[in-house]
């Protein structure tokens, strides 16, 4: 009786990181904050703090659908890599019953619904967009297919971004297409540099990740040359209106990213490609955090 209770509290807390783990939170989080970011580099009048809410949560729960679905449909697979093999349903931690894809799509619809009813039908056209490329493009169709999967199922966060954006203006300018378009570019440098740590994995698994495909050390190289016109275009803001602290972040942040990419293809091993993919993480937290404080205070 006395270790009842503290077995029913260590049980709801495992059953909630489960279900937390199940739906990404961490990067639905991220990819929310993208949109906020793309709502506030828009030019435009203020739509509220209501509607600033709705919008996130909107584009939160798609990621979290989407986030879902990717675990469900690879349930069978991911017990292949050491990354993915302890996942809820792979343990059997949470049953893998059809249910779960009737909540999926319910928290898919009503976002989307929800965004095209509160803020407008572009804005809700990029929240379906984000969740689709992710859970069916990327997870479905080239996953297993292609080394361009995480190059096209990148498309989702910059369809976070628009989103955002649209929800300002639906007529989109140029700074929320750079923003979108430095999501694009940054997606593929920072999985091949994850890749590239957990090539064997990807191999076991038969997963056409870059580096499995043309080896480490040509991927090494594309790793390099693609954070190159990472860092290049996210200076392009530069000259359509984002200020001194923008470029600040977006100089620091890139250079930091490419000297990383740049140890990486000179010496391709797992400690140079998690510090690359550590340095991506940086430069997305700084071009993040600094567009939002330029917009704001510059």
């Amino acid at each position: 009786m006395l270790n009842s209770k503290p077995s029913g509290t260590i049980a709801i807390s495992r059953m909630t990181r489960n279900v937390l783990g199940l739906f990404k939170l961490r990067i639905g989080f991220m990819i929310m904050v993208t949109a906020l970011v793309g709502l506030v580099v828009t030019p435009g009048q203020s739509i509220g703090l209501e509607k600033i809410v709705i919008m996130a949560l909107t584009v939160l729960v798609a990621s979290a659908s989407a986030g879902a679905f990717n675990q469900y449909y690879e349930r069978n697979t991911d017990h292949l890599m050491a990354r993915t093999r302890n996942r809820a349903f792979v343990t059997g931690s949470l049953p893998s019953s059809p249910a779960w894809l009737v909540l999926m799509a319910v928290m898919l619809t009503s976002s989307v619904a929800i965004a095209a009813q509160y803020i407008n039908l572009v804005s809700a056209v990029f929240v379906f967009l984000g969740a689709f490329f992710y859970a069916v493009v990327y997870t479905v169709w080239l996953k297993r297919r292609s080394w361009l999967n995480i190059v096209v199922g990148g498309l989702a966060g910059s369809f976070a971004v628009l989103a955002g954006a649209a929800a300002v203006d639906p007529v989109l300018g140029p700074l929320p297409l750079l923003m979108a378009a430095v999501l694009f570019l940054w997606t593929p440098p920072h999985f091949w540099s994850l890749a590239i740590a957990n090539q064997s994995e990807y191999a076991a698994a038969g997963v056409p990740m870059l580096p499995v495909v043309v080896g480490t050390q040509k991927a090494a190289n594309v790793v390099f040359w693609s954070t190159v016109a990472l860092a290049v275009t996210a200076l392009l803001p530069i000259w359509y209106g984002a200020g001194v602290i923008y470029f600040v972040g977006a100089a620091v942040g890139g250079g930091y990213f490419v000297f990383k990419a740049w140890q990486l293809s000179q010496s391709p091993t797992r400690a140079t490609a998690m510090s690359s993919f550590f340095a991506s993480l940086i430069q997305l937290s700084l071009l993040l955090v600094t567009s939002t404080l330029d917009s704001l205070y510059a």
